[in-house]
């Protein structure tokens, strides 16, 4: 009796103390769970009446008409009303007919400065791209092959997708920190990399409806739900699926596809007599002794004559879209092009401390010089002229352009 006393009995009151101070904490810091609220019942015509449930009953029923319950009078004391400044944050997207467009221009020149200091570290002086980012110009007339090249020139069908989307998203990392007027710049420039428009363009909010996208006309409605799903749809054929078969087409090579038994049997030897005149021929080949390979003519020597200039004052406002990677005149280095004076009359890819692509350095072998027709060539053309070359600008497409470029770069001697 005595242990019972000196143990269990201090512990018992202990207990007892704990939970007497725990529900008088309980009582004056929690407030009671508050019931649910009885809901009215939404009755349809062809249901039975339900009745009144006990106060602190929970009624749940279905609207017939399918309406939602009404919000709890004053709200769950969550969240706010958004802003009228928050909301014109959050609304900024354009839309193809212009609706969203904010008042604002910029010209081609100015977009180019813009986009060389935004954007140009990941897309190229010229939108070619830098490693994997994303191409934004050239492209044209590819969608059609199997590596289809997707740029805003050959592809985009709306150009508020464009403006939008810089608007929204550029320059990756900072992005909606550029004002309308170089957006619209920016847009501008790229509609000229893409040769959609002039170097003298222009866009503003006023004229960005006039701007027609190539590819515009090759995109329409979604129309496989009642086009294509029928179709498939149907229980497929699986025999006597056609009343006749017929030969509609000859293979293309040999032209080995049999009309009647005469052409059956005259096929196997065409393709044989073929097969006897290949073997023929790599025979001959290989008894025919090689012929020593000529030597490189030397190179000439071109004089240009002074250069007319009406012509070199036209050629330097043509200049202005290869300042970002070549320099003339003194003091001119190499930057991510050769320095371009002497030019004319200069071996090809021959300016010192500056690497070539192998087309170039091929050309620099065999002494090839830059004449006023080579360069001509190369400008309309640069990577059908030069095949390989690292030069990303798409070439100058109009013929007096290129004969005051030609022009102004004589006008720099080596």
């Amino acid at each position: 009796m005595s242990k019972f006393l000196k143990i269990i009995a201090p512990a018992g009151l202990g207990t007892a103390s704990v939970l007497a101070i725990a529900y008088v904490l309980a009582d004056q810091f929690v407030s009671d769970i508050p019931g649910f609220a009885r809901v009215t019942m939404v009755q349809s015509a062809d249901a039975q009446e339900i009745p009144e449930a006990a106060p602190e009953a929970v009624v749940v029923a279905v609207a017939a008409t399918d309406e939602l319950a009404p919000a709890r009078p004053g709200g769950f004391g969550l969240g706010r009303t958004a802003l009228p400044e928050e909301i014109a944050a959050w609304d900024i997207d354009v839309r193809p007919d212009g609706l969203g467009l904010p008042v604002g221009s910029g010209d081609v020149w100015t977009g180019e400065e813009v986009f060389v200091e935004n954007c140009a570290v990941c897309h190229g002086d010229f939108g070619e791209a830098v490693g994997r980012w994303p191409v934004l110009a050239g492209g044209r007339d590819t969608l059609t092959r199997e590596d289809p090249v997707k740029t805003i020139g050959s592809y985009w069908p709306y150009l508020s997708t464009v403006y939008d989307y810089i608007n929204r998203a550029m320059p990756f990392g900072h992005s909606q920190s550029l004002e309308p007027d170089d957006i619209y710049a920016i847009t501008a420039y790229l509609l000229y990399v893409n040769d959609i428009v002039g170097d003298d363009f222009e866009l503003s909010n006023e004229n960005f409806l006039d701007v027609e996208m190539p590819n515009a006309d090759n995109f329409f409605m979604d129309d496989r739900a009642e086009a294509e799903l029928p179709l498939f749809s149907t229980e497929p054929c699986m025999e006597g699926c056609k009343a006749s078969v017929e030969i509609t087409m000859h293979a293309s090579v040999l032209d080995v596809t049999p009309d009647t038994e005469e052409d059956t049997a005259n096929a196997t030897p065409a393709v044989a007599e073929v097969a006897t005149a290949d073997v023929a021929a790599d025979v001959v080949a290989e008894e025919a002794p090689a012929e020593a390979p000529a030597e490189a003519p030397a190179a000439e020597v071109v004089q240009a004559a002074a250069p007319d200039p009406a012509l070199v004052a036209a050629g330097e406002g043509v200049f202005r879209a290869c300042r970002a990677c070549h320099q003339v005149g003194e003091g001119a280095t190499n930057r991510s092009g050769p320095h371009l004076n002497g030019v004319v009359g200069r071996v090809i890819g021959s300016v010192d401390g500056f690497r070539y692509s192998n087309g170039f350095a091929e050309a620099a072998s065999a002494g090839t010089v830059w004449t006023e027709e080579s360069l001509a060539a190369f400008l309309a053309d640069p990577r059908g002229a030069m095949p390989g070359t690292k030069m990303s600008f798409r070439g100058i497409s109009n013929e007096a352009d290129i004969a005051a470029m030609i022009a102004y770069l004589e006008s720099f001697g080596g």
